[in-house]
C-alpha cells in the first residue's frame, strides 16, 4: 500500500484548454478515496496523471515519499481499470489474468537480477505457482472460475468488467485505480459489482482512488470524497459531512440525489419579516437568515434546501405558495415541483401520497434545514444545516 498526493497540479492541453488547475489532494494509504464530479470537470485526467500515461504542466504527484512524474508508469506500480474493459480479445480469462504480472517479472531480467544477487532466486515453478495461487483467489473472491477458459467475446459485460478486476487484482499493486468501472452496467449488475468492490477493499487492503460522476455512488462507497469541478477540488470530506454541510455552491448543486434547491436572490427586511427575492416574487422566511455577518436588507445570497426537507400542506397559513409544474413519481417517493413567478422549489413526498395538480399547494420549510451561500464568492455561510 501507498499514499498519493497531487501537489498544485496543473494539466494545459496544447489547444489550451486547462483541465486542471492547481489541484491539490492527498489520498491516505489504505484508503479508498471517490473523485466525484460532473463530466469534464477532470478527474480522469487526475487518475491518468497518477497511472502515468500523461504528464502534469506543472506540479507534483508523489506515491508514498517517491515522486514519480519522471517515473515510467510500468514501473509506479499501479494498476488501473477503465471504463470498457481493456482485455485481450485472442487470450482466455485465464490468461488476461496473468498477463501483467508476468510483464512485471520476465525471466531475462530476473536471472540477471539473480546474478548480480539484487533479488532472492525463484524457479520458474515456484513463479509459476505464486501467478496461479493467485489467479485461483482472485478467480474465487470475482466468482470467475468455470470462466477461466474461456474469451472475453464469450463472456457478458458483467463477467468482462470482473475480469478486468481480476487482472488488476492479481497484480497486488500499491494503488488500484478505476475510471468509472461500473458507469455502462446496468443498474442490478453495478449494484452487485459495487458490494464486490466494497468486499475486495476490505479483504485486499489497498489505496483505491474510484472516479464517478454519480454522487449515490460515490456515498455508497467512499472513505471520503473529494468533489472536482473545473480542475479544483473543492471539498474533501466524509460523504456524509459533504452531504450535509457543502462547503461553496458548487458542492450543493452537484453532490446529492435528487438536487438540492438553489435560489439566488436578495434578502429584503420589512417590519421584521424576512424574504428572499428571486426576479419579482419574495419568498417568505421563517426568521432572518444566518450568515457570516448581520443580516441586512439587499445582501445578494443564494439559499439551497434539499427536496426532503421541504413538506407540503394544504390550506392557508405561512410559507411558499406555488402551482404544480412537474410530477415525478418515483415509486417509494414522488418530486413534486411548485412555482411561482420566478421561484420553483422541489420537494420529495411519499410515494402513497396521492398530490393533485389542479389545486395549489403551500411549501413548508425550517430555517436550520437552509443552506446558505455568498453569491459573489459561492462559499458556504455561517449557520447553515448542522452536521447529524
Amino acid at each position: 500500500m501507498a499514499s498519493v498526493s497531487l501537489e498544485n497540479i496543473s494539466k494545459i492541453y496544447p489547444n489550451g484548454v486547462a483541465a486542471l488547475r492547481g489541484l491539490n489532494l492527498d489520498i491516505q494509504d489504505g484508503e479508498l478515496l471517490v473523485l466525484v464530479g460532473p463530466s469534464g470537470s477532470g478527474k480522469t485526467t487526475a487518475l491518468r496523471l497518477i497511472a502515468g500515461l500523461e504528464q502534469p504542466t506543472a506540479g507534483n504527484i508523489r506515491i508514498g515519499e517517491r515522486r514519480v512524474n519522471d517515473v515510467p508508469s510500468r514501473d509506479r506500480d499501479v494498476a488501473m481499470v477503465f471504463q470498457r474493459h481493456t482485455l485481450y480479445p485472442h487470450l482466455t480469462v485465464r490468461r488476461n489474468l496473468s498477463f501483467g504480472l508476468d510483464l512485471r517479472r520476465p525471466i531475462l531480467a530476473r536471472r540477471l537480477l539473480e546474478k548480480l544477487g539484487l533479488c532472492q532466486p525463484i524457479s520458474d515453478g515456484q513463479a509459476a505457482r505464486t501467478t496461479a495461487e493467485r489467479i485461483a483467489e482472485a478467480a474465487q473472491f470475482l466468482e470467475l472460475q468455470d470462466l477461466l477458459d474461456r474469451r472475453p467475446n464469450q463472456l457478458s459485460g458483467g463477467q468482462q468488467q470482473r475480469a478486468a478486476l481480476g487482472r488488476a487484482l492479481v497484480r497486488r499493486p500499491a494503488v488500484f485505480l478505476l475510471d468509472e468501472p461500473l458507469s455502462h452496467l446496468d443498474v442490478p449488475l453495478r449494484s452487485s459489482l459495487r458490494r464486490q468492490l466494497h468486499l475486495l477493499h476490505r479483504r485486499f487492503p489497498a489505496t483505491m482512488i474510484y472516479v464517478t460522476h454519480d454522487p449515490v455512488e460515490a456515498m455508497i462507497l467512499a472513505d471520503r470524497v473529494a468533489v472536482v469541478d473545473d480542475g479544483v477540488v473543492w471539498q474533501v470530506d466524509r460523504p456524509t459531512a459533504v452531504y450535509e454541510k457543502p462547503g461553496h455552491r458548487r458542492v450543493a448543486a452537484f453532490f446529492g440525489w435528487p438536487s438540492m434547491n438553489l435560489l439566488d436572490g436578495v434578502l429584503s427586511a420589512s417590519d421584521n419579516s424576512w424574504g428572499l427575492r428571486v426576479g419579482q416574487t419574495t419568498l417568505p422566511l421563517p426568521a432572518a437568515p444566518p450568515g457570516d455577518g448581520q443580516p441586512r436588507d439587499g445582501l445578494a445570497l443564494t439559499m439551497g434546501i434539499r427536496p426532503h426537507d421541504l413538506r407540503l400542506a394544504e390550506g392557508a397559513g405561512e410559507g411558499f405558495v406555488g402551482e404544480v409544474r412537474r410530477l415525478e413519481a418515483l415509486g417509494n417517493f414522488t418530486l413534486v415541483t411548485l412555482g411561482h413567478g420566478a421561484v420553483e422549489l422541489t420537494a420529495q413526498v411519499d410515494g402513497r401520497e396521492r398530490i393533485s395538480a389542479e389545486r395549489p399547494w403551500r411549501v413548508v420549510f425550517e430555517m436550520e434545514r437552509i443552506h446558505w451561500f455568498d453569491r459573489a464568492t459561492g462559499r458556504r455561510l455561517a449557520g447553515g444545516r448542522p452536521e447529524g
